[in-house]
């Protein structure tokens, strides 16, 4: 047996065992209340839940925000909500998006473990009205809430690749002094309307 045969066979002998794959249907966990865990966790990273019957209801809601009375940019994605005041179609470049007030987008899903939102961004023309706007508010179907994100990727899963991004709240950053700051890189409040 030469040198590199005894290696060889001495690798094999060494070998780790194979090991099962974890079964991958016991993780994650189940809410009895997903939407009122979902309002629990985004309250924790500095957001705001309203839960609403419908979209009209959802539609008197944005207008009695504070943020929305004294903003006066606004782009809106969900007109039945809010008919906002800046048509995103016609803006050619993000830079015209400086003084962004108010953006209303709706959500596609809802993570109770985490407070995040999934925003398809595929058919926005100008992805920067995420960190652009001084506030954002989220409009998503209540039956769109998920427990956790292995439910949330399992409803993703099997679409073309598209950009799309977890919305958790307001902009958030803490320095190594610890203080915490919203809105820092993106929005300073969060508002999810959570309809139905």
């Amino acid at each position: 047996m030469t040198a590199r045969e005894e290696m060889l066979a001495a690798m094999r002998r060494n070998a780790p065992r194979e090991t099962p794959r974890p079964d991958l249907a016991r993780l994650g966990v189940k809410f009895a209340d997903p939407a009122a865990k979902f309002a629990e966790s985004l309250q924790g990273v500095g957001g705001t839940c309203l839960r609403v019957p419908d979209l009209a209801v959802a539609g008197r809601a944005v207008a009695e925000l504070p943020v929305r009375q004294a903003a006066k940019k606004v782009v809106s994605l969900v007109p039945e909500v809010e008919p906002g005041n800046l048509d995103l179609a016609a803006v050619k470049a993000p830079r015209e998006l400086e003084g962004l007030d108010l953006t209303v987008l709706r959500g596609e899903l809802a993570v109770a473990e985490n407070g995040a939102v999934w925003v398809d961004a595929q058919l926005l023309p100008h992805r920067a009205i995420f960190v652009i706007a001084e506030h954002l508010v989220l409009v998503v179907d209540a039956a769109g809430v998920v427990n956790d994100l292995h439910e949330a990727y399992a409803r993703l899963a099997g679409r073309p690749a598209a950009y799309g991004l977890f919305i958790s709240g307001p902009s958030k950053t803490a320095d190594i002094e610890q203080a915490l700051v919203i809105g820092a890189q993106g929005a300073r409040s969060c508002t999810v309307l959570l309809v139905g």
